[in-house]
């Protein structure tokens, strides 16, 4: 995506969000239309929410995503492990601000050899269908490039046909050995277009987090005035009887 593109996906999407939040039905398109679907780097603050989507992962989800069965303690110890200071992590959250759709970039760095970086993604089996993988993906591609990544790599079960489809659909050199496939795929130098375009698309998905997480305090805010009021009719009723 150019960075022109970006900036007029980037401007329409924070238009039907304001709508959408201001009351006018259908204002915003679903994410399956080709709309600008905000994804947000992951810090440790995330971790909460991060392990609870893992978790909430069925037992063939883990293992397509991670080769094997993994248990709870394994997947605990995975997020505690994870180098926020070198990989990437990226998130979509919903309205709720929970995590929907999750990628780790790994990137691997020594000195005198081209950095390289893999990529893993896990997405919710209620947010499937949307293209929320892909769009990690090409998220991922966007910082291991301006990262100066030469290449980055996929390593996958053969039966995990969605992860397959978009290494195959990027142009990416696959390889399949038995019960599984490693992906290659070749990454250009950045430019400005790619600088300016990942700090657009960072500050959309900022802004979108903010937005949401304001809406559901007010919600919440209202949800708990209601309660009171519900408490005190109730209250108000009984001293009649």
């Amino acid at each position: 995506m150019t960075l022109a593109q970006t900036l007029a996906r980037t401007t329409a999407e924070a238009g039907r969000q304001l709508l959408r939040l201001s009351g006018v039905p259908h204002a915003l398109s679903s994410d399956n239309e080709g709309g600008l679907i905000p994804i947000c780097p992951l810090g440790p603050e995330h971790v909460p929410a991060m392990k609870v989507h893992m978790l909430a992962l069925a037992p063939h989800d883990r293992y397509l995503r991670f080769g094997y069965a993994a248990t709870d303690e394994q997947i605990n110890r995975y997020i505690d492990g994870l180098k926020f200071g070198t990989d990437e992590i990226y998130g979509i959250f919903n309205r709720n601000l929970d995590i929907v759709a999750m990628a780790h970039l790994a990137i691997m760095k020594e000195p005198g050899r081209p950095s390289i970086a893999e990529f893993g993604v896990s997405v919710k089996s209620s947010a499937r269908g949307r293209g929320y993988g892909a769009r990690l993906f090409e998220r991922a591609v966007m910082h291991a490039r301006n990262a100066k990544v030469s290449q980055i790599y996929i390593h996958a079960l053969s039966e995990n046909a969605p992860m397959i489809r978009i290494a195959r659909k990027s142009g990416a050199t696959l390889e399949r050995d038995g019960s599984e496939t490693e992906a290659y795929l070749s990454l250009p130098k950045r430019n400005l277009d790619s600088r300016v375009t990942e700090l657009v698309a960072d500050q959309f998905a900022k802004t979108n987090y903010s937005i949401k997480e304001d809406a559901k305090k007010f919600w919440d805010f209202l949800a708990q005035v209601q309660e009171i009021r519900k408490g005190v009719r109730e209250g108000r009723h009984q001293s009649a009887e």
